[in-house]
């Protein structure tokens, strides 16, 4: 196997993960003033986008593509915070569901709004290119087993 066979793939590489450095580290300063970090932002997001405010715990990991200790990492803050509050399933008493508060509500949209007002961290990336980055990012992942090809994914 050549090195210059490869070249385009290893800068393609090394271009997202220094593009995933930026994002993360500007989507952090952004919600500092929140006190939230990117992955109890996207809970919260994902509890206030449901019908009712809440989602069995294990939901929320599948739809935020998480492993189970990290959902319950972030709910565990979260609910220190006082932004979600736990309850047993009403069908089942061993199911857990995670529910926003009016609180954590409140947060989130504060929050939405200035990630917004940032445009996520992507200043001067229209929605035309926004949504090409995400189909083209989707195949990568789809090959890597990311999640089921044919699921949707609530952030696509």
């Amino acid at each position: 196997m050549r090195w210059p066979e490869h070249a385009d793939q290893m800068a393609a590489v090394t271009s997202v993960m220094r593009v995933q450095q930026l994002l993360l580290g500007e989507i952090d300063r952004t919600l500092k003033p929140f006190g939230l970090t990117f992955a109890s932002f996207e809970a919260l997001r994902l509890l206030a986008f449901t019908r009712e405010g809440e989602l069995p715990m294990g939901k929320i990991g599948e739809r935020l593509m998480v492993h189970p200790a990290s959902v319950t990492n972030t709910v565990d803050k979260l609910e220190r915070a006082g932004m979600v509050r736990r309850r047993s399933a009403p069908e089942d008493r061993r199911r857990v569901l995670a529910a926003i508060t009016p609180d954590g509500r409140d947060l989130v949209e504060k929050a939405t709004a200035a990630l917004n007002a940032a445009d996520f961290a992507l200043p001067g990336v229209d929605r035309d290119t926004a949504v090409a980055l995400t189909a083209l990012l989707r195949r990568i992942r789809e090959r890597g087993n990311d999640f089921d090809a044919n699921a949707h994914d609530p952030w696509a």
